[in-house]
């Protein structure tokens, strides 16, 4: 059947009273996991694994869908009110989120954040829809070199883009992929940098670090603060919402990010991740407002779109190709596998009410999802008007408990509590944290992807440069690190003669 045929199928089947129930616990459950730092949606995946026995797998692959967008919408909600980040893609939102909340704009925030969302996963399923096959061969041109490049030129443009000291920047990169290597070495699996702790043997999780170096620091920095000089953060009605400006500045960024989001999560890897690196960086290189490092609410529309659509896009490979290009999508292939389902080519002409079932049903869950979360946009942003020496050990228990809850570990509350120091001593010497977050989240997919790159080059680094694709996104990369400061030093010498 073809595209239309398949999605008006596709609705019956995801219209059933079943269906639609495991669509909506999947969206609540989904939300919830994402506002409480912690589990994450690959780690309650995983934990239900289990209960997809007794279903059909039609109900689970809806279920799950609904888990993976729905922490997409809630992990917004802790980084623009908390400055803590609930999952590695929320990582970029925290930096104008959380800024646009001190400025008295979090239900603003919100709001742009869950429209943007409800677009971005539309774009992204219609997407999946009608180009699956193709985009996936597509997808299938990137090999090891690729990929690395992929990540090396995102951490470039990161720094470069991200404001600030550029060196302090490129330091911060630094020290985010040298805690990348810490744990079990990949390839020969020698321990590397774990003094004698077993637990460090899967290396640092982002979870640890990010919470200490945004949510403890955040803590440290409040508790410093005299009571009289810390003005609570209140929210009024009329603001809750974006003003038409808002909206129009909203739009552009919001489709710019569903298809950077989409596109990108076809490349394997952190892709959600990535897609909002890309898309915050394209936005603020579009800032025609200079408000970016402010409270940019560019900067919180690009970035959430662009991480639903990355879902969406994860999804290709896998139901087109039965190839997991994320841990997520490996959790949700062993639904299928659990029932005897074998994802790939032949998945849309065996098992049509599957496919298209769930691709329907993806759509439904984002209308859930946007209906659900709109009306607690109030709630959610009355959350600081709490009192500071109330929020602030709920925040810090919040941290300890979702922290711990991760791997039942006590080094992750303690490596927590040290980036909490860490971030910290960084606020008071102006270095910025995100690069270091997302430096420690790609640095071992980046190593992974290098030395598989040199093992079938046989050691030849020229295979970065004569690989079509690596090539142009080294000139990419190359090009935003070079041409800002050669037009800053052109600038300066013309400007005394235009001045004479």
């Amino acid at each position: 059947m073809d595209a239309f045929s398949g999605l008006l199928h596709g609705f019956s089947v995801a219209l059933s009273p079943i269906n639609l129930l495991f669509g909506f616990l999947g969206a609540v459950i989904g939300t919830i996991i994402g506002i409480l730092p912690g589990l994450g949606p690959l780690g309650t995946m995983a934990l239900l694994l289990s209960l997809t026995y007794g279903f059909e797998p039609t109900a689970g692959m809806i279920l799950f869908a609904g888990i993976y967008f729905g922490a997409m919408y809630g992990g917004s909600t802790t980084s623009i009110l908390l400055n803590i980040p609930g999952e590695a893609a929320s990582v970029v939102t925290v930096l104008e989120g959380y800024k646009m909340a001190k400025k008295g704009r979090a239900g603003a925030a919100l709001a742009v954040a869950a429209v943007g969302s409800f677009i971005a996963g539309t774009i992204s399923i219609l997407f999946l829809s009608f180009m699956a096959p193709t985009l996936a061969d597509a997808a299938l041109k990137f090999g090891p070199s690729e990929y690395f490049t992929v990540a090396l030129v995102g951490l470039m443009i990161m720094s470069r883009l991200q404001g600030g000291n550029f060196l302090k920047s490129l330091m911060m990169i630094a020290v985010g992929l040298t805690l990348g290597t810490v744990g079990m070495e990949t390839v020969a699996g020698y321990m590397r940098f774990t003094f004698g702790q077993q637990a460090l043997a899967q290396g640092i999780d982002f979870l640890p670090a990010a919470m200490g170096l945004f949510g403890i620091s955040e803590v440290f920095a409040t508790a410093e603060e005299p009571e009289e000089n810390v003005s609570l953060l209140t929210v009024k009605f009329r603001d809750l919402w974006p003003t038409r400006e808002e909206w129009r500045r909203s739009f552009w960024p919001m489709i710019r990010g569903s298809f950077i989001g989409f596109f990108t999560g076809l490349v394997p890897g952190p892709s959600p991740v990535i897609a909002t690196m890309v898309s915050y960086s394209v936005e603020r290189k579009l800032d025609k407002h200079g408000e970016f490092g402010k409270g940019a609410i560019e900067g919180v529309a690009g970035p959430e779109a662009a991480n639903n659509a990355a879902v969406g896009g994860a999804y290709v490979p896998l139901m087109a190709l039965g190839i997991p290009f994320t841990p997520a999508m490996a959790v949700v292939m062993a639904v299928l596998l659990i029932h005897g389902i074998s994802p790939g080519p032949t998945l849309i002409s065996e098992h049509p009410d599957l496919f298209w079932g769930v691709i329907a049903s993806m759509y439904i869950g984002n209308f859930m999802l946007l209906i659900f979360n709109l009306p607690l946009v109030g709630v959610f942003a009355n959350i600081i008007k709490t009192p500071l020496f109330i929020l602030m050990p709920l925040v810090l228990l919040l941290c300890l408990v979702g922290v711990y809850s991760i791997n039942n570990a006590i080094l992750d509350v303690w490596l927590m509590i040290g980036f909490g120091l860490l971030g910290y001593v960084m606020r008071k010497l102006k270095y910025d944290s995100a690069p270091l977050v997302l430096a420690l989240v790609l640095g071992p997919m980046m190593e992974r992807s290098f030395r598989e790159a040199m093992m079938i080059s046989k050691g030849d680094l020229t295979v970065f440069v004569t690989r079509p694709i690596s090539a142009a996104l080294l000139i990419a990369g190359a090009a935003v690190m070079v041409v800002p400061p050669v037009v800053s030093a052109l600038r300066a010498r013309t400007a005394p003669r235009m001045a004479a």
